[in-house]
């Protein structure tokens, strides 16, 4: 639990030493950026003078500072560059002399009109990894088509999957699956072009879309018979996709309950008196509960149902079957093992006051990771970076003047 303002210190973590150019927005990059943030990267979140368009999402305490905006880049640093001008564009390819990679989500073209080519970036700094997140690979007819959460989703099949297994309209996942799924693609990409530069002493070029990772992801649930050439029965998990895989409605509630191997379902029989079921052939092996997956399913919903919540988590759990409760996002925050073992963080934000989010993921015993930056407002360290870059402060002067850059008013920070 962290209850003190954290201190902005250099980086510390397994990637402490690798510097990130960010110019991505919203979710996809900013949540790859976020991770590789937390494992010690120098992430530098370059925006323009409006600033990132998560920073108007609410709630907030106070103008450009979301919610969402403050747990996707905590971390970083914030300059404001305005790179439609020839100095905001000169300040970022002297940034990137110093960078080990470049992460954008824009078409490769509208990069290029901007000056920021690969071809260009590379002339500046010929070790750099220059990532492209954007939704449709630029070899497929896709190719610069606008991309968002809501319509990936759609496109690979999440939506109709959703009404197919649960016999009601389609309907997206209610979080922003697609983005933060494939923006750990985005991660690892960049972190393992990274290892491949500082061996080969070049970098490259790297394109994650977003069509594909996610339907990478979906298919490798669903492809199901087309597996095969010819097919060998349809598309889809049917596990997946029984109408009863769902939480099980209890006598007062829902439970979470998942009986899978033989040795829960020989308990999970004995529990309810009914030990001659391990010799049904509908559920007698895996495959054969594989094979009739819906009356399975549909059995234990009925047996489930005659029972409090909690009797039911009692018994399962003392016969080693996976059980647990359902929880809401509020009941989520309370859990017990979270609080024992660190995951929620409160804290004091500089300007936000108290606010709560979620700790680094894992532990390292030699390079523990660390929230050391809280979430920087708008141009917070325009200053700062372009000094790093070479830049006096009558060049720094000029160009806040001139509205290229912003000073985003560190006093206190």
């Amino acid at each position: 639990m962290i209850d003190q303002p954290l201190p902005d210190t250099p980086c510390a973590g397994p990637l402490t030493g690798v510097r990130i150019l960010d110019l991505s927005s919203v979710v996809m990059g900013p949540y790859a950026t976020q991770v590789l943030a937390d494992l010690g990267a120098d992430v530098i979140k370059v925006e323009s003078p409006a600033g990132d368009n998560m920073r108007a999402v609410g709630p907030m305490r106070n103008p450009g500072m979301g919610h969402i905006y403050l747990h996707l880049n905590r971390n970083k640093r914030s300059i404001v560059l305005d790179l439609k001008t020839p100095e905001g564009l000169a300040a970022c390819l002297k940034l990137a002399e110093s960078c080990d990679a470049l992460l954008y989500n824009i078409r490769p073209q509208a990069m290029a009109r901007l000056g920021l080519s690969y071809e260009a970036v590379a002339a500046r700094n010929p070790r750099i990894v220059y990532v492209g997140a954007y939704g449709f690979g630029e070899a497929g007819p896709y190719a610069g088509r606008p991309a968002y959460d809501d319509l990936i989703q759609g496109q690979t099949g999440i939506a109709a999957l959703s009404a197919q297994q649960s016999g009601d309209v389609p309907r997206y996942a209610p979080l922003t699956l697609a983005d933060r799924a494939v923006g750990l693609h985005v991660a690892i990409a960049l972190v393992s072009a990274v290892l491949d530069a500082r061996t080969r002493g070049r970098g490259q070029q790297v394109e994650i879309p977003m069509f594909e990772g996610m339907a990478h992801l979906v298919l490798g649930d669903h492809l199901g018979g087309a597996t095969f050439e010819p097919p060998l029965g349809p598309t889809g998990y049917a596990r997946l996709l029984a109408p009863h895989r769902r939480p099980y409605a209890t006598a007062d509630g829902y439970i979470c309950l998942l009986i899978y191997n033989d040795k829960h379902w020989r308990n999970f029989f004995d529990l309810i008196g009914r030990p001659e079921l391990s010799q049904d052939p509908r559920f007698c092996t895996h495959g054969a509960r594989a094979a009739h997956i819906s009356e399975v399913y549909a059995f234990v919903a009925e047996v489930i149902a005659t029972r409090p919540s909690q009797e039911w988590l009692d018994d399962l759990t003392r016969v080693d079957i996976p059980a647990s409760q359902l929880y809401t996002i509020d009941g989520l925050l309370k859990d017990e093992h979270l609080a024992a073992t660190g995951f929620i963080h409160e804290m004091n934000h500089p300007t936000e006051g108290a606010i709560r989010t979620t700790a680094p993921l894992g532990r390292y015993e030699a390079t523990p990771t660390s929230i050391r930056r809280p979430a920087p407002k708008l141009g917070q360290h325009s200053r700062e970076l372009l000094a790093e870059a070479g830049y006096g402060p009558e060049q720094i002067d000029a160009m806040l003047a001139r509205g290229i850059t912003q000073d985003g008013n560190e006093d206190g920070l």
